[in-house]
Order: structure tokens, then sequence, then C-alpha cells
């Protein structure tokens, strides 16, 4: 009896060891939580302890409802270091009602329409003999380009170089490259 019970308990640890690691395959690691493609932009970011900024940023702009559209959209998503990269208190100014305009312009200028993954950007950038313009939602221009071997480099209207830190988090509307710099629209 101990051997059968050992045996369905060993079983059904296998299968729900296998379990965890399909749902945790396709999956990508960002701020500590894994950001599942079957979840919109705004679901996973939430999860994320890197992107808390961010995410308080998207709602004082009222983006939210957009960002969990049906897209396709690439973000650019900027950690919470990159935003502490800012000169004191430029976010607590931008988060103020009064300021919704200008936070708006810069978020949208974070997010391209269509899906661009890390090939797609490489694909562009060889196309465009080392640089590629990317036209963001908010209507203005960023530039991709290539620093190296699978390591592009993002160049915003103010001159500004991001770096992608984490490519290719595949969600259901989309995809999120998280970046170590705010860019900034001209």
């Amino acid at each position: 009896m101990n051997r059968i019970l050992t045996a369905a308990i060993s079983t059904s640890l296998l299968f729900s060891a296998a379990s965890m690691a399909a749902m945790m395959s396709d999956s990508v690691m960002v701020g500590g939580a894994a950001m599942y493609p079957s979840k919109n932009i705004v679901e996973n970011a939430l999860n994320s302890k890197d992107h808390t900024t961010l995410v308080a940023a998207v709602k004082a702009a009222g983006l939210v409802d957009t960002l969990q559209g049906t897209g396709p959209f690439t973000v650019f998503a900027p950690t919470n270091a990159a935003f502490a990269k800012l000169p004191a208190g430029t976010v607590e100014n931008l988060v103020k009602p009064e300021n919704k305009a200008v936070l708006t312009n810069i978020l949208t200028y974070h997010v391209v329409a269509g899906k661009y993954d890390m090939k797609q950007l490489e694909k562009k950038i060889k196309e465009g003999g080392g640089h590629a313009e990317l036209k963001t939602v908010n209507g203005q221009p960023l530039w991709v380009m290539s620093n190296g071997p699978h390591n592009i480099q993002l160049k915003d209207g103010q001159g500004n170089i991001a770096n992608i830190s984490t490519y290719d988090v595949n969600q259901k509307n989309g995809v999120i490259d998280v970046i170590d710099t705010v860019l900034m629209p001209k």
C-alpha cells in the first residue's frame, strides 16, 4: 500500500512540475515576476517590481485602457532606475493632474504601433544600414541602432541613448522591451 501511495504522490509531483515548467517556458521574468504571453501589457506590468513608477505614470496619464487594448503595441518600458536618473522632482511633477498632457506625450513616445521583436528590430536596422526610424504613437520618430551582436539601443528626439536590457517580453497585445533610460521626445 505504501508503495502505491508513494508512486501516486511521485507521479502527481512529476506532472505538477512538468505543468509548471510548461507554463513558465513561454514567460520571461521581469522585476521578479513572470510575464505571461496570455496577459496584456498592463496586467503583466502591474506585477513587475522594476516598473512601479511606469505603472503609476500610465495610470496618471489615463493610458491604462489604451495599453489593455488589442494593439499590437511595442512598449519600450523604462525601469524605476531609469526614472530615478531624471532630475529630482521630475516624476513627482509629471504625475500631477495639470501635467497630464506632458506625461502622456512622454509615455506615448515609448510606444510603437505593431509588434517588433528583437529579430524584426535587427532586420530594420540592417535594412537601414545600421539604424532605423520608428514612428511612435505620439507621432515623433525614435531611432533604433545596433551596438554589437544582439545589442540594440534606442536614440530619442533629444539625443539620449537607452539600452534594451530585456528583449521580447511577449504579451497578448504586443511585446515589451525593458530599457534603462526614459526616452524624451523633441
